[in-house]
């Protein structure tokens, strides 16, 4: 074989392998290779997301009831101040927990009730309209600032079928704020399984029931930062947007 032909075989050789190192860097580039990337992806399919319910900065139009007849009940829109992650308080918090509470606006949902039956006595506080989830609820979390109360926080939330559920968060019997987080149970009722998000889950309302151990009397709570998470994984598929509504 001559020169030329060898010299013209190696060109060619280097030129095939520059053309697939190209083709697999622009594959290990992730732009052009045909593939979807975990971004792309979760922005496709909707995912996992925190839904503000309220942050009570506009909160004059929640109204709370309660059993006993004695006494006062009310709301009372405050203002937080000062900040929660304060080095001299000793329930001290976590930077991420800190940053979720204090960021934006600083009014919180103030509660006054009174108890006589222990055990029994309830105050409800609801919002204006009942909130709606668009997707599948898996968590409702809220900051509340206890007194050291044994009485019991509670949701109460509507399934498509129209059904009341009580999901308990938790004991008020603590001081300072603390962020209390409940999943929402496998068993209440989200959505048929031949049409999705049409008939979705419903936010009621906050409920505290008097401890039976707890000195009857007027009590106080305040509540702020209502969020629940949400599954929308399955909301966009072909023809979603066409709704069995009609």
């Amino acid at each position: 074989m001559g020169t030329t032909h060898k010299w013209l075989i190696g060109i060619l050789a280097g030129a095939i392998i520059g053309l697939g190192a190209g083709i697999f860097a622009q594959a290990d580039d992730g732009t052009d290779d045909g593939t979807v990337t975990p971004e792309i992806e979760e922005k496709t399919r909707g995912g996992m997301v925190d839904i503000e319910l309220n942050k009570f900065e506009e909160a004059e139009d929640w109204r709370a009831y309660a059993t006993s007849p004695l006494g006062d009940t009310k709301i009372k829109k405050s203002v937080q101040l000062g900040k929660i992650d304060d080095p001299q308080n000793p329930g001290n918090l976590t930077d991420d927990e800190t940053k979720d509470f204090v960021e934006g606006q600083n009014h919180v949902l103030g509660v006054k009730s009174y108890f006589v039956d222990r055990g029994f006595d309830r105050v409800e506080v609801k919002p204006p309209h009942e909130y709606i989830i668009q997707g599948i609820g898996k968590q409702v979390s809220i900051w509340v600032l206890g007194r050291q109360y044994r009485h019991t926080l509670y949701i109460k939330l509507r399934d498509y079928r129209g059904n009341i559920h009580k999901i308990r968060m938790g004991r008020l019997d603590f001081f300072g704020w603390r962020k209390m987080t409940v999943p929402v149970p496998g068993w209440v009722p989200q959505s048929t399984r031949f049409a999705l998000y049409n008939k979705n889950l419903h936010f009621v309302s906050l409920f505290v029931v008097s401890d039976s151990h707890e000195v009857p009397g007027t009590f106080y709570f305040y509540v702020d930062n209502l969020f629940m998470k949400v599954d929308r994984s399955e909301m966009d598929y072909p023809g979603s947007l066409i709704k069995d509504t009609w």
